[in-house]
């Protein structure tokens, strides 16, 4: 009996592996598959207020629709549109987020964004933006689809910003005209070029402001490297706290965590293509971010986090 219940045990154990390495190789695929769709050189680079641009927002709508997202109640679409006024006598450009949602058991929030627009096409090349920033997108679009299925304690905002390229244009429309009031917003959690890296290093900023997030920080991959750092002033231009979409929400105060991996050769050039990405670190990367998040999701009140720091300001 023994014997026999040991054999059945392996079994289960082995069927249960089988399964799992099957899910997560399916969840590889769509998240390689969404960076190199984005990515290919029919979206010309995303520049936003271009045709490849709304091209992204195409086929990110599908997506979004696809995994069984809506737009936040009362806002009557994903789209929320915001204009860049121009420079040196320029049009004006009109960038568009794509906003959208899955409700939580409590009103509290955390925002998880990404933005999805490059810089479009410069002296006939075009600029790609595989990891800058299609990956985040792509890694947003895996987080979504795991808490579709699996609801989540607080509710959360998917926001894929345009515009932050020219300045984190999108990011600072949405805190200005944000779907809930700004208090109800606890956290951001911002991606921002998270697949490619040599070194199996991910950079996670934010936690030198705010250190009661440190001890969420926690995965479960022995081969990825996860750091914190990059978030003290006193660095100068390596403290990335205002350098992506979390810069909009740190002007308000709001807790932020931003994923991302040091500068490498092909940032911001023609070269940042799909082949050039690290893809085993990538998929690292995302599913250590996704475990992040459910890890402070269980916190059912995230306010509980901040209470200490909540009760200073009020002293």
């Amino acid at each position: 009996m023994k014997k026999l219940l040991l054999i059945s045990l392996v079994f289960l154990i082995s069927c249960s592996t089988v399964k799992t390495t099957q899910n997560n190789s399916k969840t590889g695929e769509q998240l390689l598959k969404d960076v190199e769709t984005l990515s290919s050189d029919a979206y010309e680079g995303r520049k936003t207020g271009t045709k490849g641009g709304e091209m992204a927002r195409t086929y990110l709508l599908g997506r979004l629709k696809e995994i069984g997202l809506k737009p936040y109640p009362g806002q009557g679409s994903f789209e929320q549109s915001f204009e860049i006024k121009g420079r040196n006598g320029a049009a004006a450009v009109q960038g568009k987020n794509l906003i959208s949602y899955i409700p939580g058991k409590s009103e509290n929030v955390i925002v998880i964004s990404a933005h999805y627009d490059h810089i479009g096409i410069i002296k006939n090349e075009i600029y790609n933006g595989a990891d800058d920033n299609a990956s985040g997108v792509a890694g947003l679009l895996q987080f979504a689809q795991y808490f579709a299925k699996n609801k989540p304690n607080n509710t959360l905002i998917f926001a894929l910003f345009d515009g932050e390229e020219m300045g984190l244009q999108g990011a600072k429309a949405f805190v200005e005209n944000p779907p809930v009031t700004l208090d109800k917003i606890k956290l951001n959690v911002n991606m921002d070029m998270i697949s490619h890296n040599d070194k199996q290093e991910l950079y996670v900023a934010g936690t030198f402001k705010y250190p009661e997030l440190k001890g969420f920080l926690v995965t479960t991959n022995p081969n990825l490297k996860l750091l914190m750092g990059h978030d003290d002033p006193k660095l100068g231009h390596d403290d990335w706290t205002n350098q992506s979409d979390q810069g909009a929400f740190n002007a308000k105060n709001i807790p932020f965590l931003y994923f991302g991996v040091e500068d490498h050769k092909d940032y911001h050039k023609a070269t940042d293509e799909y082949q050039n990405i690290n893809k085993t670190f990538f998929i690292d990367a995302a599913n250590a971010i996704q475990e992040v998040i459910v890890n402070i999701d269980k916190q059912r009140d995230i306010q509980s986090i901040f209470r200490e720091r909540l009760q200073m300001k009020k002293q």
